[in-house]
């Protein structure tokens, strides 16, 4: 069983699902490349350059088709990847997936032009206040990366996904509101879609226990 993590996350954000899983399975969690204790990028990677990671990471631990785990930038190489090949994993568990178009609000059209305008004549520096906290805070590499990754929408890839799915997103999940795992359940055929109450998008560490027994029952069913 693999598990990949979200972004400006690490391994360790499925401690009550690897404790709790390898009972049953042999567990891997690694810390993908710029988190945790894997933080040296030495270029900016793409979503394919993650895939390779992911690939390689599988490879050297001798691991075979396994079931996937996967959260929020977790899931968009997990649906990449099983997009183009089908076989590198079993199922796939999927939860506050990310990697669809989302919406677009009138807030964030204007506040898009309005930097477009601005990024014309102010360096951008001066411009900070457009950006996340988070996105500030990551390294000139990392922010590239960053672009990279979240300008790559997965919309086409869903219906290339083959594998037995398994969708679990929190109630009150506002990075990937619910329209999102609709679209996913809509897109990957045969997908089964499970909304948990009192959970956001970390559903796994807010509501453990309903998150790895609905899991659980998916993989050993």
């Amino acid at each position: 069983m693999l598990f990949l993590h979200g972004y400006l996350s690490s391994g360790k954000s499925f401690y009550y699902q690897t404790r709790f899983f390898e009972r049953d399975f042999n567990v891997y969690a690694p810390d993908l490349k710029g988190f945790g204790n894997n933080p040296d990028m030495p270029f900016p990677y793409s979503l394919d350059d993650y895939i390779a990671e992911v690939k390689e990471y599988i490879y050297k631990n001798g691991l075979t088709c396994p079931h996937v785990i996967a959260h929020s930038f977790g899931a968009r190489i997990a649906i990449k990847a099983a997009s183009v090949e089908p076989d590198l994993f079993a199922k796939l568990v999927l939860t506050g997936a990310a990697g669809l178009k989302p919406k677009t609000t009138f807030k964030k059209a204007v506040k898009r032009a309005a930097y477009k305008t601005l990024k014309r004549f102010f360096p951008k520096e001066k411009l900070k206040c457009f950006f996340s906290s988070d996105y500030n805070a990551l390294s000139p590499v990392m922010q590239i990366s960053f672009k990279k990754i979240v300008n790559e929408h997965l919309d086409d890839r869903l219906n290339g996904i083959k594998n037995q799915t398994l969708l679990v997103f929190g109630k009150n999940d506002k990075e990937t509101p619910l329209y999102m795992a609709k679209r996913l359940n809509a897109g990957i055929a045969g997908s089964k879609l499970i909304v948990i109450d009192g959970a956001g998008h970390f559903c796994f560490t807010d509501k453990p226990n309903k998150f790895n027994m609905e899991v659980k029952e998916f993989l050993l069913s």
